[in-house]
């Protein structure tokens, strides 16, 4: 029993009403934002008697076939593209390591259909493996970051032990290190994983009618055909699939995590030695390549010099935006400022009450459960949520569906399992001998968090600062239902460029994309400058 709950004494009756109303504000955003109106759609399909037909139908299973095949492909991309920069970010001491944070996360906030026609160009033959290639160029960040950020704290004194005892440098990552890491891996595979498998742009646009994912044919029936029971159906299917893989997920994170002793992360960073140079320019290899769609982008829009950023201040060819550009760029700053401080808030909180229920006596099913519960809205499709939005959010008071808030409650919903799952390995990890010490020098529970647990955890907390708004900045699936045209972001002013004929509004769309690159790099550099002052190097 953790002795901060033992040095508690009566007041564990009132540490476990708290924890109960600490657990209520994730679980009761995700009932209202997320379970109420995938329930809704659901729901059609079931009284509309398609999901026996449709599971039936071979073509279904072809779907689910490939949808996790291209998820699974993708996901071991990125994670073999992913562990050495997460390397490079956690333990080489090199002057630029923050270029390398920057140019890792500028992938990621590219809208999904700007990079499967980066990818159409780099790649025009086209198939199955370029869109594993292009959707594992956008989660080689989600790998590095979050990896990175537990690897950055890990003692690598055992390492170096048993280097000295005469393992090899392959031996000693095997059987020291990657056990440690085992908990940030698992995370970072989870999340790719159901990234992958409902993308939505990148499938669109590569696969065209030869290569089909669950995600893809829900928005067909859906936008398309107007068969909302059988895109209901396809929905219930596709969440189903998501449930096994967080189930087996969350399984092996528990098998895997230990506890782990941290260290500051000045102390695991170094000068390379010997073959880990070899991992470093492994590592710089995939930064070039991860820049080369960047480029393409870059130059396509500057094909007509300045043309497309000037034509910015207004609305495109005929009118295809209702407001400019510039307007739009605004929009998607508000919009993810909002989402990202919604999301902190709900996943710090819903990490301090995963970690209190573990250190109690809650049986680890139930954590798990409820784990697994906050990382559901990564693999549902946007389609399914949006307009579920549509038919339940008219009883709230207010009418949500015309409200602007709309579209940051809709990305607050993807970033704040990212939050968790990169806060939460930290917090899991901590050294019991600290809070113990802690407790044994009268440091009650709310004392020991402050004081112990969250600073080991900051350098992860501002990190998925910068990773949440980097995500809400970029988000497509679900913005694209709910923005409404007087008031879109960046993202889905792009895709409306592109949607349309005419020269003038392609070069519009390649720049607008460029704006968002800048952007994204701004913030990443601005928390980068204050994560250096007040946190020290991450």
């Amino acid at each position: 029993m953790d002795p901060a709950v033992a040095f508690a004494g009566p007041g564990l009756t009132r540490a476990g009403a708290g924890l109960a109303a600490l657990a209520l504000v994730p679980l009761g955003f995700l009932a209202v934002f997320f379970a109420w109106p995938v329930v809704a759609i659901v729901s059609l399909g079931l009284r509309s008697g398609s999901v026996l037909p449709t599971l039936a139908d071979p073509d279904t299973w072809k779907l689910v076939g490939f949808t996790l095949a291209q998820a699974a492909g993708s996901t071991v991309v990125a994670v073999l593209a992913g562990l050495p920069v997460a390397f490079l970010l956690a333990r080489v001491r090199l002057p630029g390591r923050w270029l390398v944070r920057v140019v890792v996360l500028v992938p990621f906030v590219l809208p999904t259909v700007v990079v499967g026609l980066a990818f159409k160009v780099l790649l025009p033959g086209g198939g199955a493996w370029t869109i594993v290639l292009a959707n594992a160029f956008f989660n080689v960040a989600v790998v590095a970051r979050t990896v990175a950020g537990l690897w950055a704290h890990t003692d690598r004194r055992a390492e170096d032990a048993a280097k000295a005892l005469g393992a090899s440098p392959a031996r000693a990552f095997t059987s020291v290190v990657l056990p440690q890491l085992a908990p940030a891996i698992g995370s970072a595979a989870a999340i790719v994983f159901l990234f992958c498998a409902t993308s939505f742009g990148v499938v669109l646009i590569l696969g065209g009618a030869h290569y089909r994912t669950l995600e893809t044919e829900i928005y067909l029936r859906t936008v398309e055909m107007l068969d909302l029971p059988t895109a209901s159906a396809l929905s219930l299917l596709q969440l189903l699939a998501v449930i096994a893989a967080l189930s087996a997920g969350a399984l092996a994170r528990r098998r895997r995590e230990t506890a782990l002793r941290l260290r500051s992360a000045k102390e695991t960073a170094r000068r390379p030695r010997g073959g880990e140079w070899a991992v470093v320019g492994l590592a710089c290899a995939v930064l070039v390549l991860l820049l080369v769609p960047i480029g393409s982008l870059v130059a396509r829009s500057l094909t007509s010099g300045f043309a497309g950023y000037r034509a910015l201040a207004g609305t495109g060819t005929s009118g295809t935006l209702v407001v400019s550009g510039w307007t739009a760029a605004e929009n998607s700053l508000r919009a993810a400022t909002d989402a990202t401080l919604l999301a902190l808030g709900l996943g710090i909180v819903a990490s301090v009450v995963l970690v209190s229920l573990r250190r109690g006596r809650t049986r680890g099913t139930v954590v798990e459960l409820v784990d697994a519960a906050m990382m559901l809205p990564l693999g549902v499709s946007a389609v399914t949520v949006g307009f579920g939005y549509l038919i339940t959010l008219g009883a709230l008071p207010g009418d949500l569906r015309t409200s602007p808030l709309l579209v940051p409650l809709a990305q607050a919903l993807v970033v704040t399992p990212l939050v968790i799952r990169m806060v939460l390995p930290v917090l899991r990890s901590v050294d019991v001998r600290l809070r113990q010490a802690a407790a044994t020098m009268g440091a009650g529970r709310l004392r020991v968090w402050r004081e112990v647990d969250l600073p080991l955890a900051g350098r992860s907390v501002l990190a998925a600062a910068a990773f949440g708004y980097v995500v809400a900045l970029g988000e497509f699936g679900a913005t694209s239902f709910l923005a409404r045209p007087d008031i879109p972001t960046l993202p889905v002013a792009i895709a409306r460029l592109l949607s349309r004929p005419g020269e003038l509004n392609n070069q519009m769309a390649y720049a607008a994309c460029t704006v968002l690159m800048l952007v994204t790099i701004a913030v990443v550099l601005l928390v980068e400058w204050i994560g250096s002052g007040a946190l020290g190097e991450f």
